[in-house]
């Protein structure tokens, strides 16, 4: 079973059998203030300091910031070059796509996607299970793009993320274009969500984490 919570903005911490991750460690920046993380595998999409608070992790973590591919207590990640806004990086810089692998599931953690994904990029992300996606705008895909996203790679299990809550990135927008553009209404919030693979069903689910 995996155990997903979300710290705000794009991090989220992804507990299981095999290790615990920790996507984009959130900066206090956004406006989010989360407690020092434990965890085997930190990914980082990019070097903002919204996604790169490293000094928010306990020591001895396998950090993994860039494309490859990656194995480490079992888990396999692939990170995947993308860019931070649609002009390949001269705006805002490179992102980097992670696809992670652990207790049966493939998650997608888009980080700051910029741009609609290419067929080629998109062949690369097929059978995703879960997909993180920005829902809020505000410099990376629009809540419209961001719903094309999640056709393109049609994800069992939508987690959205970046967007604006009481809590933080206010600057940003809210959840509802998002849904809208989903044709979905807006889920109630949920403090975790703990995930089989056997739970996956053949119709898309979105599920809304309250940010901790």
């Amino acid at each position: 079973m995996a155990e997903f919570r979300w710290f705000g903005h794009n991090c989220f911490r992804v507990r299981a059998r095999e290790a615990t991750v920790l996507t984009d460690p959130v900066g206090r920046n956004t406006g989010y203030a989360m407690g020092k993380q434990t965890a085997d595998i930190v990914t980082v999409s990019h070097d903002h300091p919204g996604h790169a608070n490293l000094d928010a992790v306990k020591p001895e973590f396998a950090l993994i910031n860039g494309p490859g591919e990656y194995e480490v207590h079992d888990v396999f990640v692939t990170g995947i070059r993308t860019y931070h806004d649609p002009a390949a990086g001269a705006e805002r810089g490179r992102n980097t796509v992670y696809l992670i692998e652990l207790e049966g599931l493939v998650i997608c953690h888009l980080g700051d996607l910029g741009h609609p994904l290419s067929e080629d990029q998109a062949e690369v992300m097929a059978n995703v299970d879960v997909l993180l996606v920005p829902a809020g705008g505000g410099g990376v895909i629009e809540p419209a793009q961001a719903a094309e996203v999640v056709a393109q790679l049609a994800p069992k299990l939508v987690i959205p993320m970046q967007y604006a809550t009481p809590k933080g990135d206010k600057a940003l927008g809210a959840l509802e274009p998002f849904c809208k553009a989903l044709g979905v209404e807006v889920p109630p919030l949920e403090d975790k969500l703990a995930l089989r693979q056997t739970d996956l069903g053949e119709t898309m689910r979105l599920v809304a984490l309250s940010p901790e």
